[in-house]
């Protein structure tokens, strides 16, 4: 796309802040500041502009507007991230250049019509000190964090949907020593660590005949022969879990990973029942999980404001069932 970047165009409208727009038929929503709000706001009407100008560039038409509105324009957007949409393939996540994140959704799985989810990231990634500088670290020390990233300890980044899981795990990897290497496995790539040694692997989608797919799972073995000093798998969500305790069991310190769980109480169920996904019972992914995750770093999320709430480890309970522990 010649170097065009959608967060550089829309970097003067959202300054140093994230924005995640939600396009339903013939409404918006935006939440900015972790508030989610309905409006018609200005940045929107900027951002859509900007965005049919470079597509049309790009396909040379303009039969974005002509031919069929939030259809045609969420496929554009998807094609131009490397992926498709269509009635096969009904929902998509893709990544366009600059780090811009869209989601569509198209009818009937959306009985209402196609819903585009735009998420713009900041445009200045985040870094231990500006999250320190915006409260992140009130419960738990920053250097208590830093002396794990220093330790080369394996870690499991924990919390809610939009809680700051990513936001968090850049930023611990962009205060790694600058001569490690860093391999980061992604279904669809969001890390931006500050560091000069960082090479992320994406999941590829199926093309149209369902051929030429890659996953997760199968990018963790093919990393291994990167010769990674620290491992990350963006987000554990399925039978790759499999693949990364094993690679943090073996030798490869210093990894980290993601989870969706509501709180530290809650990982543990979480990792029985992805590890069921891969084939492990719970008694070994428990005793793979205590092995290779040295601390868990759970974070919360309410009114807008994110922070770390703990940190704890993982061990065996009486029925050799996995537990944390402060």
């Amino acid at each position: 796309m010649g170097g065009w970047s959608t967060a550089k165009c829309c970097a003067p409208l959202f300054e140093s802040a994230a924005m995640n727009w939600m396009i339903l038929p013939y409404r918006r929503y935006a939440e900015f500041g972790g508030r989610s709000r309905r409006k018609e706001y200005w940045g929107f009407a900027l951002f859509y502009f900007i965005v049919m100008i470079v597509l049309n560039a790009v396909f040379g038409t303009n039969d974005v507007e002509r031919g069929g509105g939030a259809f045609v324009y969420g496929a554009r957007l998807v094609w131009a991230g490397g992926r498709h949409i269509d009635e096969a393939s009904p929902t998509v996540d893709a990544r366009l250049p600059g780090g811009v994140r869209v989601h569509a959704v198209l009818p009937p799985i959306s009985p209402a019509g196609t819903l585009l989810s735009i998420r713009v990231p900041s445009p200045h990634p985040l870094t231990l000190a500006d999250l320190e500088a915006r409260g992140f670290f009130g419960e738990v020390a920053l250097e208590r964090v830093r002396a794990l990233v220093a330790a080369r300890v394996n870690l499991l980044i924990t919390g809610a949907s939009g809680s700051g899981k990513t936001t968090l795990l850049s930023a611990l990897l962009g205060s790694a020593p600058d001569g490690e290497r860093i391999v980061a496995i992604e279904d669809v790539a969001e890390l931006r660590p500050g560091h000069p040694h960082f090479v992320c692997l994406e999941a590829r989608q199926a093309n149209l005949e369902g051929a030429g797919g890659l996953g997760l799972a199968r990018l963790l073995r093919e990393s291994l022969r990167m010769r990674p000093d620290r491992l990350v798998l963006g987000e554990c969500r399925g039978e790759e879990i499999r693949e990364l305790l094993s690679a943090l069991n073996t030798g490869h310190d210093g990894g980290a990973g993601t989870l969706h769980a509501n709180s530290l109480a809650d990982v543990p169920a979480r990792l029985e029942a992805l590890g069921a996904l891969a084939g492990l019972d719970p008694w070994a992914i428990a005793r793979q999980a205590v092995s290779a995750i040295g601390a868990v770093l759970h974070i919360e999320r309410a009114g807008g404001m994110r922070w770390l709430a703990g940190i704890a480890r993982f061990a065996l309970d009486g029925a050799g069932r996995l537990t944390v522990v402060p």
